[in-house]
């Protein structure tokens, strides 16, 4: 059908154009920039607020920087080299080969078969990237070297992060094999996993600092977390790339699994502490978001509430008495419990969405794909072979996931530790911000000051930039 005859059938504001071609459904298009636009604002201002928010005063400044300054350098690192090694040509099993996502002839053409442009797929998994490297970096605050986490991040994204969403989601040797539908595994797990192990190289926070950590601003700290929680909508709701009814389900499945687990874990506060923790609260929030991104379009809204149910409980379990507990949990310093909210609950959902997981909304989902139903269905069905070779499929993914951050993680942090210092030094350490960035979070100026902290401040220099004089 030619341009001219869609007229008299569609609206004249829908009628094909230059600028919006026949494949252009502008409805879905019109959805994708809006979903990835909440996800990016879970990253700015979302964690930047709950990381400057949820650490102790000194280290507000840092926290938040840390945050802003990853998603800037993820986007480049994104557009000039990782977008085509986590979606592009195959190089290898694992990778793909790097490439620019930066040409109108690469961003302006149809998407595979989901009638919206390159450019919103390519922006898209861009914000899930940045908020990877980001939850990544709450294991690390408060001690951190700035200019090691400028190095780290870049390195981490390129070597980890590609790896583990071109062998799920983009054409490696897991795609069509583990069920992920919105990044249980290759963002949570990885980004836990990433950021524990990166906690043991860079070491602990002084141990004032580990003994008594309380949030400057609680109020600010919810501020953030209602920018996570909400963002989330875009999180799963986005990942069908249309207005579908996968999207509606996944988004009512994301709240109601989210609810769950955050009444679970506060009800369990109240039994053990008889008292409800407001950090607690999120914390509840967040393993439940976390724990239904992996499975939110493809299983059904009871099992939603059952997922929150256990996202609210294993993961307090671990974090509560079980970290108390263990020596290896005492010995590595993760600042904001990211092993127990992402990895943990990234590793459950995973795991449960192998098991919850309807044939008909898999279907619906991905209808080119082989994905075995879920256990409980292929058990109900009498045909338990496909129901546990899919969890067997979930389990090698997770492995995979779990073995590549600990070796990639590692080799990172020992290459960058040979260019700069991975810590602070520990006379900055007692200072906080204004050693690392010459700036407070709370700083009055005209409060007895004669001028801003940071312009008495004498220029430093990093040592990895000495060593070129």
């Amino acid at each position: 059908m030619t341009y001219s005859n869609y007229s008299g059938v569609l609206p004249v504001n829908l009628l094909p154009d230059e600028a919006s071609p026949r494949w252009n459904n502008k409805g879905d298009n019109g959805w994708q920039l809006i979903a990835t636009t909440m996800v990016g604002m879970q990253s700015v201002p979302g964690l930047v607020i709950l990381y400057g928010s949820m650490v102790k005063k000194k280290w507000a400044v840092n926290s938040a920087f840390m945050a802003l300054y990853a998603f800037a350098a993820v986007l480049i690192c994104w557009v000039l080299w990782a977008h085509n090694m986590s979606f592009g040509t195959r190089f290898c099993p694992i990778l793909g080969k790097p490439a620019f996502a930066l040409t109108q002839r690469f961003l302006l053409h149809e998407y595979g078969g989901f009638h919206v442009p390159m450019a919103d797929y390519v922006y898209y998994e861009f914000v899930f990237a940045a908020i990877t490297v980001i939850l990544l970096g709450g294991s690390l605050l408060g001690r951190m070297n700035f200019y090691a986490w400028m190095l780290f991040v870049p390195m981490w994204l390129t070597l980890s992060y590609t790896v583990g969403a071109f062998s799920i989601w983009g054409k490696g040797f897991l795609e069509n094999y583990v069920i992920d539908y919105a990044g249980g595994y290759v963002i949570h797990l990885s980004s836990g996993v990433a950021g524990f192990t990166a906690a043991y190289w860079v070491g602990p926070r002084q141990s004032h600092d580990r003994q008594h950590f309380p949030p400057n601003n609680i109020i600010h700290m919810l501020g953030g977390a209602g920018f996570l929680w909400l963002g989330w909508t875009g999180f799963n709701g986005g990942s069908p790339f249309a207005a579908n009814l996968i999207a509606s389900l996944a988004i009512i499945n994301t709240h109601i699994c989210t609810a769950t687990s955050l009444l679970v874990w506060v009800s369990l506060d109240m039994v053990v502490y008889k008292k409800s923790s407001v950090i607690g609260a999120v914390q509840g929030m967040i393993t439940g978001l976390v724990c239904i991104t992996p499975g939110a379009g493809i299983v059904e809204p009871w099992a939603a509430i059952i997922m929150g149910a256990m996202s609210g409980s294993i993961p307090w379990y671990t974090m509560m008495v079980l970290h108390r507990r263990s020596a290896l949990f005492q010995s590595v310093d993760d600042t904001l419990g990211a092993f127990h909210t992402h990895a943990v609950a990234g590793l459950l959902g995973g795991l449960l969405s192998g098991f919850f997981a309807r044939a008909s909304l898999l279907r619906m989902m991905y209808p080119t794909s082989h994905y075995g139903p879920g256990l409980m269905y292929s058990i109900l069905d009498r045909k338990p072979k496909d129901g546990l070779i899919q969890m067997g499929h979930q389990i090698i993914g997770a492995v995979f996931i779990i073995v590549w951050n600990v070796v990639v993680t590692s080799l990172i942090c020992i290459l960058i530790s040979r260019i700069v210092d991975l810590r602070m030094k520990e006379e900055d350490l007692d200072i906080g911000d204004d050693a690392a960035h010459g700036e407070e979070a709370y700083a009055l100026w005209g409060d007895g000051e004669k001028m801003p902290i940071r312009w008495q401040m004498p220029p430093r220099i990093p040592s990895m930039c000495r060593l070129l004089n």
